[in-house]
Order: structure tokens, then sequence, then C-alpha cells
């Protein structure tokens, strides 16, 4: 297992963003009203090292907003005031976020100067029916175009997408999974639609033009989005929006939030994975399942669900789950 990566989050709500998105509302997604400035960023870091003195360098992270979409004047702020922290070694790279069509190699080679390493593109979904509706103002040419050059300038690229988007469907997405898959990003981020409140979004629910979706259907979907990943080597990095209080007190009007989604969807790849395991023996009544020790707790599932759905599935007195040298993620019968 890699050991987790240090990160200085900054968060930027709608910086730069063009247009606005009918999920969106960065305010309530990230708990911040005003984007940052270079005192901002000053301030982050000087908060990081107090915690961590002698600790490993960490990675500077903007989040929430369009990047390079704003101003090169507003630009240079942020990332001058991080310069010299990274000529010190007290932060070991910076990653930006940002939108498919604000990506050009002139932009890139601005970044480059600063050190910037990693670049986080919202493709959010591969369907150009689906980007439509929601407002996102690119389609899925914009993305290819934008990973390919990504890519080919030696940045990191970390891809976002969403599932239960406006005319999304369960195919749609799981083909918006192959084709991000095929474009081999670093890492991926799967984030389910959420209603909040405040969005174009949350009024197409209340007048019924948006149906939602819920955590259940989600759960499902984004296992099966996880598998494809997996399978490609490509690592899931985030599963779900990050808990906030106002999310959590309600924001979160409907849709797929859960404060623990990430959790959920685990346990339920792992519980598939078991599941066909178990279909290929001969009859047995009493299994033990070997998992690491950090999977214990995911096979298990809530309130043992997972357990009792086994045993009731496949017929069985008995079903354990014991940790075994395993590999993270591998389900083995022992």
């Amino acid at each position: 297992m890699t050991p987790k990566k240090h990160i200085i989050p900054v968060f930027v709500p709608h910086l730069g963003c063009p247009n606005s998105c009918v999920f969106c509302n960065q305010r309530k997604i990230s708990g911040r009203l005003s984007p940052a400035c270079g005192d901002d960023v000053r301030r982050a870091i000087a908060n990081y090292t107090a915690v961590n003195p002698k600790g490993e360098a960490a990675e500077l992270a903007f989040y929430g907003g369009s990047f390079t979409a704003v101003s090169i004047h507003a630009q240079k702020e942020l990332l001058e005031a991080a310069a010299p922290y990274l000529e010190g070694g007290c932060i070991s790279s910076i990653r930006v976020s940002t939108r498919p069509d604000a990506i050009e190699r002139t932009v890139l080679d601005f970044l480059s100067e600063y050190g910037v390493k990693t670049i986080e593109l919202g493709a959010q979904s591969m369907d150009d029916e689906v980007l439509v509706l929601s407002k996102r103002g690119h389609l899925s040419d914009d993305t290819k175009a934008a990973a390919r050059l990504i890519k080919s300038m030696d940045f990191s690229l970390i891809m976002q997408m969403m599932t239960g988007l406006p005319g999304d469907t369960r195919d749609k997405s799981l083909n918006t999974a192959r084709l991000i898959a095929e474009l081999k990003p670093d890492g991926v981020r799967i984030y389910p639609t959420v209603i909040i409140k405040e969005t174009e979004l949350f009024e197409m629910w209340k007048c019924g033009t948006y149906s939602e979706h819920t955590v259940e259907a989600a759960v499902s979907l984004c296992a099966d989005i996880y598998t494809i990943f997996e399978d490609a080597h490509i690592p899931v990095i985030r599963l779900g929006l990050n808990p906030t209080d106002d999310l959590s007190g309600g924001d979160a009007a409907g849709g797929a939030y859960h404060p623990a989604f990430g959790e959920l969807v685990y346990s339920h790849v792992l519980l598939d994975k078991a599941s066909n395991l178990i279909s290929q023996l001969s009859l047995r009544d009493s299994i033990i399942l070997g998992v690491s020790p950090s999977c214990v707790s995911k096979m298990t599932g809530q309130k043992r669900c997972n357990i009792d759905l086994l045993k009731e599935r496949f017929s069985l007195r008995e079903l354990k789950i014991k940790i075994t040298d395993v590999p993270e993620g591998t389900v083995t019968i022992l």
C-alpha cells in the first residue's frame, strides 16, 4: 500500500469558473465564501508546518475553482505566495483543479514554471447530452484533448467524474468510466450527484424535472465503476463529497450524500468479490473469508450486513472473516 500523501488544501470556490453548472454551489461544498488570496496560501502552509514541524513536505493543492481560467495576475498571486515554500522544501509540489476547456500548451508552460506537478481535470461526464443538460460549457472532445495534452507534458493527471447528473443513466456512467480509463489518468475522483440548496438542480428537483440519484443506487453504480478503474490499475482517490458541517446540516437536500459514502462503496466492492468466490465453490455450509487488516470492517459491512447477506444468499450456516496476509482490497477463502 502506498503511503498517503500529505495535502495542504486551499479552496478557491468559483475562482475562474465561466459558467454555473446546475449542480454547483462551491461555497456550500467547500464551506468557504470568498476566493483565496496570497495570504490564505501563506496561512495554510504555516498552519500545516505548525502541527508538522518535522513532518514530510506536503503538496499544496488548489481545490474548488477553475484555476487556469482566472487572470494571470490572480494565478501569479497564489503561485508566487507558494514559491518560497517550494524552494525551501516546505512543500513538495503544487496541484491545481480546472476545466477541460481552460487547458492549452501556454497555460501548462506557465504552471510548470511555478512548480505545478499535478492537474485535476473536471470531466464529470463523457456523454455530451449529459454535459449540455448539466450546463458544463464543454464537451467530451475537450476533455480528451486536455487530458492528452496534460499527459504529453509530463504532468500527473487526476480526473474527476460524476454519476447521476441530468440525463445520465447507469450505462452512460459506466461508459464515462471506461473512456476516462482509456485516457490513463494517474488517479480518479468519483462524485455521485448531491442535490445542494441554492443550485439550479435543487429547483429542478423541487419541480420534478430531475429525479434524485439515491445513495443506494449510487453505491451500487460506483462499486462497478470502482472495479473498472481497479482493473485498469488506476487508483480511486476519492468517493463522494467530503463531509462538511453545511452539507451534513441540511444543505445536502437530497441525492447521494452520505458522510461515509466511500466506506459504503468499498464494502459493496468486497461483497461482490466475496460473492463471486463463494459462487464458484462446491456446496459448503461454513466459510472463512480472509482479508487485510484494513478491510475487516468493510468486508463485514455496516451492522454485519455483508455477512448476513452472504449467509442468506448461499444458505451458509456460518461465515467468518479473518485477517490474513493479502493485499488491500483482496478477498480469499481460507
